[in-house]
């Protein structure tokens, strides 16, 4: 059996590119027989950056709703938040004793992050990765899916279970394998094909949120950033051309189709011609997520009861887990 972990911050409202490069992927994980699969929606992640502590229930429950909405069926699949599951804080605290300063530095996300100011950086943000070690090492999960971004946090959370593993000799933490799956890992800004498309970015019109109306989706693709020449025969000729490439490969990932066929269907033709069709595409796939986004935000009840559920799974799960490392940690007991 695999077992699967992965998580989202509830910082801002989900968009294509999390529909794409990870909840549509998380679906299909679940239909798996041979998959145990855990969604959490990762809060105490969050606070590692400003954030607004009495608007922060209301995110935990929207990103839950996007999760569910997408197809993640609490039943089939443990949807928790992170903070209802003490045991990954606890983990995080003794991981923390056996994590090299070193490394830590070199993250690339934390100097991203930190900036030119890193001596000013909490210690949360420093100290991220461990907690991300201990989120996947509470479960013994064996498959991560991660963006390309995270995949050095994943290759620490290798060495800290090897390091816990040689230092008390015995293969206790598994060593998980990154997933990185689907037509289109990595989404792009509909303004900047060079940049990835993020909740963070200034300018709404970057990405479509999974909340958009046809409306909004409509107006965002009609101005989303192109190039005068027509679309080649070949994938290659898309070299240089970061644009054209990036609406092409959201395309392919919406309607499940290779990105060279989707260029043999609009071979020649301009983006004034592709445009309509990624439209009509695109509000199809997207329109009934947002339509059980809204039914489910009307009853948070339901998401409430769906993560109180999820939270009990998952800490039945971590309990044990915690207390045999403390165990062999040498811990009172």
């Amino acid at each position: 059996m695999k077992r699967i972990l992965s998580g989202m911050q509830p910082t801002s409202q989900l968009h294509l590119g999390n529909y794409l490069g990870a909840l549509k992927n998380w679906v299909a994980f679940q239909n798996d027989p041979q998959a145990e699969c855990l969604y959490m929606v990762a809060d105490l992640h969050a606070v590692t950056a400003d954030y607004d502590a009495k608007a922060f229930p209301q995110a935990a429950r929207e990103i839950a709703a996007a999760f569910i909405a997408a197809g993640i069926d609490p039943k089939k699949s443990s949807v928790f938040v992170q903070s209802s599951v003490p045991e990954h804080s606890q983990l995080m605290w003794m991981l923390a004793t056996m994590a090299q300063m070193g490394k830590l530095e070199r993250m690339t996300q934390f100097k991203d992050k930190a900036g030119k100011h890193k001596e000013r950086a909490g210690l949360g943000l420093f100290a991220y990765p461990v907690l991300m070690a201990a989120d996947i090492l509470i479960y013994k999960a064996t498959h991560v899916p991660v963006g390309e971004d995270q995949k050095q946090h994943l290759e620490l959370t290798r060495d800290l279970a090897a390091t816990f593993n040689t230092r008390y000799g015995m293969a206790f933490f598994p060593h998980p394998d990154p997933v990185i799956t689907g037509p289109a890992p990595r989404v792009m800004s509909l303004r900047d094909g060079t940049q990835k498309m993020s909740k963070s970015a200034d300018s709404d019109m970057t990405r479509i949120n999974l909340t958009d109306d046809a409306d909004l989706i409509a107006k965002k693709i009609r101005k989303a950033k192109t190039d005068p020449d027509p679309l080649p025969e070949q994938l290659k000729d898309l070299d240089g051309r970061p644009e054209a490439l990036n609406l092409i490969t959201l395309y392919a990932a919406l309607a499940d189709m290779e990105k060279e066929k989707v260029l043999v269907q609009f071979s020649g033709k301009q983006f004034s011609e592709f445009k309509p069709d990624f439209i009509d595409l695109a509000v199809d796939k997207l329109a009934p997520i947002t339509g059980r986004m809204n039914v489910l935000l009307d009853d948070p009840a339901q998401i409430d009861a769906a993560l109180h559920e999820g939270g009990e799974k998952a800490r039945g799960l971590a309990g044990p887990v915690v207390k045999e490392a403390m165990q062999i940690m040498g811990f009172y007991a």
